[in-house]
């Protein structure tokens, strides 16, 4: 008899300690602090809603900031210049997006310049320049020693209604020299400001 009731009453106190080990687990893992898991759930999902949003609303503006040109051409083609950075190695890096609405697949054969070493970098912005309109030089995109120009090569083209984005490297000009004027095939010139690298 007291053999039966040891086994009784050591299967009930492992039940207790089983069920207070997943209480605690489960009270743990909600991450509230003496709340139930609904008292400790509703103030993360509001603050996760108020967070997304003005996450949402930096994103819009840090954006809008970063926008330092936008001009329209060639059929439905947008050219956003987003930064253009002097690099301490004696060079501008100019990047950003361009979006297709041609209405087709844009492959940017008519970026890659009119000289005939240009040919083998395919679609891409080869044949950019920036213009110094105050030293009245302009400056072409820089190359490597295969002559493949420092800038992004758009393989297979950018289809309809779709962004890509792009790089262009240039030699810097003068360090008095505090904006330029970015062009590329057709597409009107835009006027971007440069900052200083880090």
């Amino acid at each position: 008899m007291k053999f039966r009731y040891t086994m009784k009453s050591r299967m009930a106190l492992t039940t207790v300690t089983i069920a207070t080990g997943l209480v605690l687990t489960v009270a743990g893992c909600s991450g509230g602090e003496g709340g139930t898991s609904s008292d400790a759930k509703s103030p993360s999902s509001s603050s996760e809603k108020s967070d997304g949003g003005d996450d949402k609303q930096e994103t819009e503006t840090e954006a809008a900031d970063s926008v330092l040109a936008e001009v329209k051409g060639e059929n439905g083609l947008t050219l956003v210049v987003s930064a253009a950075g002097r690099d301490a190695g004696g060079f501008v890096t100019v990047e950003g997006t361009v979006t297709n609405n041609t209405g087709g697949r844009w492959m940017a054969v008519e970026w890659r310049g009119d000289e005939r070493e240009l040919a083998k970098n395919g679609g891409s912005l080869a044949g950019a320049n920036l213009v110094d309109q105050s030293g009245k030089k302009k400056y072409l995109v820089l190359r490597d020693t295969s002559g493949r120009c420092l800038c992004t090569q758009f393989s297979g083209g950018v289809r309809d209604g779709e962004s890509a984005q792009w790089y262009a490297q240039f030699p810097a000009p003068p360090e008095d020299t505090t904006s330029v004027d970015f062009q590329v095939g057709s597409m009107p010139p835009a006027t971007i400001e440069l900052s200083e690298g880090e």
